[in-house]
C-alpha cells in the first residue's frame, strides 16, 4: 500500500465543509480556549459528543487532565474570535480577553456564541496524533438561534449559501 502524504490528507480532509468551535477548558487556576473543528456528536442517549486533539498543541496537557470542557460554536460574524484562539501558546489575559462565564461544571463558556455545551470527560482515546476526548453533555443552549454558523472548507472561513 502507498503512503499518503499528511499535506495531501490535510487538503483532502478540507473539502469536507465543518463548523468552528472554540473548545475550553479550566484546569487548576487556568482557563483557555482552543479553536477546533474536530468536533463532532457521538451519540443521542447518552447524549456524547468528541473533539480530537493534536498531541504537542499547547492544550495537550489540559484535556489530559480536564475533567470538563467547554464546546461554543461561532457565529458567522465570529470569525475574529476563531482567529483569537487559533493563536499558538500563552496570552496576557484569561482566555485571551474575551468575555466568558464558568458553566456549571467550571468550564468556559464564551458570550455570543452561537450555541455551547459543557461536557464531562468520559473517555479518552489514543487517535493516531491525536488524542480523542469523549464528552457526556451536561447542560446546553443555542444562544443564537437566528445566528448563521462560522463555516471552514478548503482552508478558508465560510458561510451558509441558500437553502437548497
Amino acid at each position: 500500500m502507498a503512503e499518503i502524504d499528511s499535506r495531501e490528507f490535510r487538503n483532502w480532509g478540507g473539502h469536507f465543509a465543518t463548523g468552528v468551535t472554540v473548545l475550553t477548558v479550566h484546569v487548576g487556576n487556568t482557563v483557555r480556549g482552543m479553536t477546533a473543528n474536530a468536533f463532532c456528536s457521538l451519540s443521542l442517549h447518552p447524549p456524547l459528543v468528541l473533539v480530537c486533539i493534536q498531541h504537542g498543541v499547547s492544550m495537550h496537557p489540559f484535556f489530559e487532565v480536564a475533567e470538563s470542557f467547554g464546546v461554543n460554536v461561532l457565529a458567522d460574524d465570529q470569525k475574529s474570535l476563531s482567529d483569537l484562539f487559533a493563536q499558538h501558546g500563552e496570552h496576557a489575559e484569561p482566555m485571551s480577553g474575551a468575555p466568558y462565564r464558568l458553566g456549571n461544571l467550571g468550564s468556559p463558556i464564551l458570550e455570543g456564541v452561537l450555541g455551547w455545551a459543557e461536557c464531562r470527560v468520559v473517555e479518552r482515546y489514543a487517535g493516531g496524533d491525536h488524542m480523542i476526548v469523549v464528552g457526556q453533555v451536561e447542560e446546553m443552549a443555542t444562544a443564537r438561534p437566528d445566528a448563521g454558523p462560522l463555516l471552514f472548507y478548503a482552508g478558508k472561513y465560510r458561510t451558509v449559501g441558500e437553502t437548497l
